[in-house]
């Protein structure tokens, strides 16, 4: 039986569920991105909740709230970013969620910047129209790792 999909807006009773889902330790390391604890969590997204000029929507499959994509500007460009939670891995979820999502953001171009460890991100990404356009060293968080990473453009 096919999943029913739908991509709808943010809203605030989203946050606990897509706080667990990045507390997942797998999904993490995957996206070479330490979990925030709950306090930062929840004003990272109040943030983001009150910025109008980020673009945000969640990602329901059979009405369970499977992640979200967002676009925001940082550093001058415009970036897509994505979390799906584990559980919904491995089903075309994540793919078919960015590019719907990117119907709704028309600017080009777009960027995305995935760890070169991220194999399946960088699929994601590909299948979508992204191209590797260059790499780049993510700063991190205090104690962490420098990330290699691809940048991908969306022209």
């Amino acid at each position: 039986m096919a999943e029913r999909f739908e991509l709808r807006d943010v809203s605030e009773k989203d946050l606990p569920t897509l706080y667990e889902q990045q507390r997942d330790p797998e999904a993490c390391a995957m996206a070479a991105f330490p979990p925030r604890d709950r306090d930062a969590f929840m004003k990272h997204w109040q943030e983001i909740l009150g910025d109008r000029k980020v673009r945000r929507k969640a990602i329901l499959v059979d009405g369970k709230l499977a992640g979200y994509f967002c676009c925001f500007v940082r550093g001058g460009k415009r970036q897509v970013g994505y979390w799906i939670g584990k559980e919904f891995w491995g089903r075309g979820i994540a793919s078919r969620g960015l590019g719907e999502f990117l119907h709704h953001v028309r600017e080009r171009p777009l960027y995305a910047f995935v760890a070169k460890h991220n194999v399946a991100s960088l699929r994601v990404a590909e299948k979508c129209g992204f191209e590797v356009h260059g790499e780049s060293l993510a700063p991190c968080e205090k104690g962490q790792p420098v990330v290699e990473e691809f940048v991908l453009r969306l022209r």
